[in-house]
């Protein structure tokens, strides 16, 4: 293999690997090609893959966008935000694309291939937004829908309600140390079943304020104590 081409498998294998077959595979070989590949062939009347990135981005973000909000309807605007940035990140597309075996068919420029490109997480990521961008132009916001849908379907499927409830101790800290000036001490009061499936009971106190929550972690149940100081402060204002 040529340090600046990728393995020459045919389109057809990249194609089965995504789960798509484009109608023009043009469309494929300008998400693979990267800046360094372009800059190398100064003669060449192409376009890197900066702007299908771009794209690619947008159309991912919308996707998961209504993915959370179909799954989880009663999440806030704030939950959701943070579950789509918890999903959508350089390291969670940079894993799909190696999930994916994108990395040999990368089009880079040879300094690039040389110092390990294809195992960069920022091209990976880079390179499967536009992917995404790719399939949106060959085949339609639906075949687009449909890749990022299998790509994170195992994704989607863990974000579980602890995850959502785990911004309690944030919002709590933030509130209370411009009021009080201290933050909350968590402490565990007591431990209920066998070790195997155990309960905890957290106990949280900031200033006069004081309120329990159970969890099957630790962690757990500290965000139930900060929820219910939350609570508690809602209900008095």
């Amino acid at each position: 293999m040529d340090g600046s081409t990728p393995d020459r498998y045919s389109s057809k294998a990249l194609e089965q690997a995504l789960g798509y077959h484009f109608k023009d595979t043009e469309q494929l070989t300008a998400a693979l090609r990267h800046s360094s590949y372009v800059n190398e062939l100064p003669g060449a009347v192409l376009d890197n893959n900066e702007r299908l990135e771009f794209l690619g981005d947008a159309v991912l973000n919308l996707t998961i966008s209504h993915l959370l909000m179909e799954r989880y309807p009663d999440l806030a605007e704030g939950d959701l935000s943070r579950n789509r940035a918890h999903l959508v990140n350089e390291n969670k597309l940079a894993t799909i694309a190696r999930e994916i075996g994108i990395g040999p068919f990368l089009l880079l420029g040879k300094g690039e291939a040389l110092t390990d490109g294809r195992e960069k997480n920022s091209i990976l990521a880079d390179t499967t937004e536009a992917v995404i961008a790719a399939i949106y132009l060959d085949g339609g916001f639906d075949a687009a829908f449909a890749f990022v849908e299998k790509h994170f379907n195992e994704r989607l499927c863990c974000v579980t309600r602890a995850r959502f409830e785990t911004d309690y101790k944030s919002k709590l800290q933030e509130r209370v140390q411009s009021a009080y000036h201290e933050v909350p001490l968590y402490r565990v009061v007591d431990e209920i079943g066998p070790d195997h499936d155990k309960t905890f009971r957290v106990r949280v106190t900031i200033a006069k304020i004081i309120a329990e929550g159970e969890g099957k972690s630790k962690k757990l149940a500290q965000q139930a104590a900060a929820k219910a100081v939350l609570e508690l402060l809602d209900s008095t204002e």
